[in-house]
């Protein structure tokens, strides 16, 4: 295991769950918010984005953590060696939003670029989980399956599987269902 894309809504625990693998595993770790925007919050021109991203996947060893453009989404799962999708419930991505808002008030949340507005980010966040059942549905499920018969992929539904997944990293070998 080398290469290694986490993705899922928004407020899902990404962020975190990257960094404790990088710390775990000793691979790099790309936090795409930082590449996809500026300090300000602006986006990236497209094609500096693209190189970096590039960059990142044709090198030998990385987590990168969040989704960014989709045609760059979708070349990440198809190279990377390990998925996973943290695919928690609605009402809890909500929440967790909301929960680094109010905590982000005070320290900048994990894995957003220096910088930015809590505030500003806190809302795109809320209106991306409004839109996010157009894309996380069952026919990305189905996509994603098609994945998994090549390389493993996890999917994370609850928040006790999160907080359980890198403690038993090793015992990984074992796939968790999608369900």
């Amino acid at each position: 295991m080398n290469k290694v894309a986490v993705f899922g809504k928004p407020g899902s625990g990404k962020s975190t769950l990257s960094k404790a693998l990088a710390e775990k595993t000793g691979l790099p770790l790309y936090q795409l918010d930082n590449l996809v925007y500026q300090a300000n919050g602006d986006l990236v021109p497209r094609e500096i984005y693209d190189q970096a991203h590039a960059d990142i996947v044709t090198s030998d060893a990385w987590i990168i953590d969040g989704f960014g453009p989709l045609g760059t989404f979708y070349q990440r799962l198809a190279v990377a060696d390990v998925l996973i999708y943290v695919d928690l419930a609605y009402p809890t991505s909500y929440w967790l939003v909301t929960k680094r808002l109010l905590k982000g008030l005070f320290v900048k949340p994990e894995g957003w670029p220096k910088g930015s507005s809590i505030i500003k980010g806190s809302w795109q966040s809320y209106k991306t989980l409004r839109r996010c059942p157009m894309f996380w549905n069952q026919d990305f499920h189905d996509k994603l399956q098609t994945y998994s018969a090549d390389k493993p992929v996890y999917v994370i539904k609850t928040l006790a599987e999160l907080k359980q997944f890198v403690k038993n990293y090793p015992e990984l070998n074992s796939r968790m269902s999608l369900k």
